[in-house]
């Protein structure tokens, strides 16, 4: 890396977002040790996969998520970026880490279930649900992703012709009905559905969509790099629109074009490396088609 490329790097990566995905990898740690394992629930992508073969291995749970995750998220490295997979990699170590130490340090008393709701299984996976979806939103949010399946189904999903959201609910739909055979008890996956609904409502609580597009539309003078620049990092089309300041008079082009959530951060990192004094807004997109965004 030469020192321009690891300037630029610098300047991306933000030292307060690792505040944020330190305090989001806790709380997904509280909502899915302290509420859900203890139920005998699971969550949703490779945390729910980590439960089960936490429960049926002699290796824990919180080893499992390191296992599962990691190689995923090096996969998709190139895809989805070095900053994304480097915040995603920080949240999911913070999240296997107090995954342990809740579990096998604290001295806490899962005797009785959870800590703190019992043997009540609707309240864990009403309180699992929740707590661990804002965890997982509050990653998202902050540039990165908790959970490996998110970044499979960026990679994959377009190619088998499913959306992102889709492509991570058959996962987990896969995953209950496993659990249920494996474990010859569907109480517990049937209301891992119940904290899974909840957890992506959580989500949309914290990010404003689980599975939703933006919009973006940028005003720059550089337009023909930016868009340039746009089209072969996402791999799909820029519209330009020829437009007029209202003041000024002068002839100006809008760029138009839709990302998915993941790809946002890289957005406007691209355009104002290219033009700091392009004026860009962002604007959620409540369906799409025929687009190659998902």
């Amino acid at each position: 890396m030469n020192k321009q490329k690891f300037l630029d790097f610098v300047r991306i990566v933000r030292p307060a977002d690792f505040i944020f995905l330190t305090f989001a990898g806790i709380i997904n740690a509280v909502g899915v040790t302290l509420f859900l394992t203890p139920a005998t629930l699971y969550d949703g992508g490779f945390s729910g996969a980590s439960i089960l073969l936490g429960n049926v291995t002699p290796l824990s749970m919180s080893l499992w998520l390191l296992i599962l995750n990691v190689p995923f998220f090096l996969f998709g490295l190139k895809r989805m970026g070095v900053v994304f997979i480097l915040h995603s990699l920080y949240a999911v170590g913070i999240y296997s880490l107090f995954s342990f130490l809740f579990q096998s340090v604290f001295g806490l008393d899962f005797s009785a279930g959870s800590p703190i709701a019992g043997a009540d299984m609707l309240l864990s996976a009403l309180f699992g649900g929740v707590i661990s979806g804002v965890g997982s939103g509050l990653t998202i949010r902050f540039g990165g992703a908790i959970d490996g399946v998110e970044v499979l189904a960026v990679v994959f999903a377009k190619r088998i012709g499913m959306t992102v959201g889709s492509f991570v609910m058959s996962y987990n739909v896969i995953l209950y009905i496993i659990a249920g055979i494996v474990t010859r008890d569907w109480i517990a996956p049937l209301y891992s559905i119940v904290a899974y609904t909840v957890g992506l409502k959580a989500v949309d609580f914290v990010i404003d969509g689980f599975d939703k597009a933006k919009s973006a539309f940028i005003i720059t003078e550089r337009h023909n790099e930016v868009a340039d620049m746009l089209s072969k990092e996402f791999g799909r089309g820029v519209t330009t629109l020829d437009a007029e300041g209202y003041y000024s008079h002068t002839p100006k082009t809008v760029l138009y074009c839709v990302v998915n959530r993941f790809e946002v951060g890289k957005l406007k990192a691209i355009v104002t490396e290219i033009d700091p004094s392009a004026f860009l807004v962002i604007n959620d997109v409540t369906d799409s088609l025929g687009s190659s965004l998902k």
